[in-house]
């Protein structure tokens, strides 16, 4: 049985849900299906985790789980760069075809990345 190094624990809220939002526990889902894929250890995240914190703070960014998720994500987008650059490469242009998608998406409706155009569609 493979050992697992230590890993930072996401801020805990003693009066509500440990996330805010969904996508809160998405990153986290898909740092630890990474690891676990071996595109990365434990002791990378933790340490690109801390990186990605220590810069938030060093930007006067407040101590809040919005900031330690914001965190989380530079340090998996960090991660995914250093590890698989196709990914990386094709990164910009999949926040520009979700960000015209949530555009294109009347209010109250999923935002699915379909909305975004034609040119964006998943085959």
């Amino acid at each position: 049985m493979r050992q697992r190094d230590t890993v930072i624990a996401p801020p805990r809220m003693d009066d509500g849900p440990l996330f805010e939002q969904p996508w809160q526990a998405d990153v986290l889902a898909m740092a630890d299906g990474l690891r676990d894929r071996g595109l990365f250890t434990a002791g990378e995240w933790a340490s690109a985790l801390g990186a990605a914190l220590r810069q938030a703070a060093d930007h006067g960014a407040p101590d809040t789980a919005e900031t330690y998720y914001c965190s989380a994500l530079a340090a998996l987008e960090a991660l995914l760069s250093r590890h698989a650059p196709e990914v990386a490469i094709a990164m910009p242009q999949r926040v520009s075809a979700w960000r015209r998608a949530y555009l294109n998406t009347p209010h109250g409706q999923p935002v699915v990345l379909a909305a975004a155009g034609p040119e964006d569609r998943e085959t």
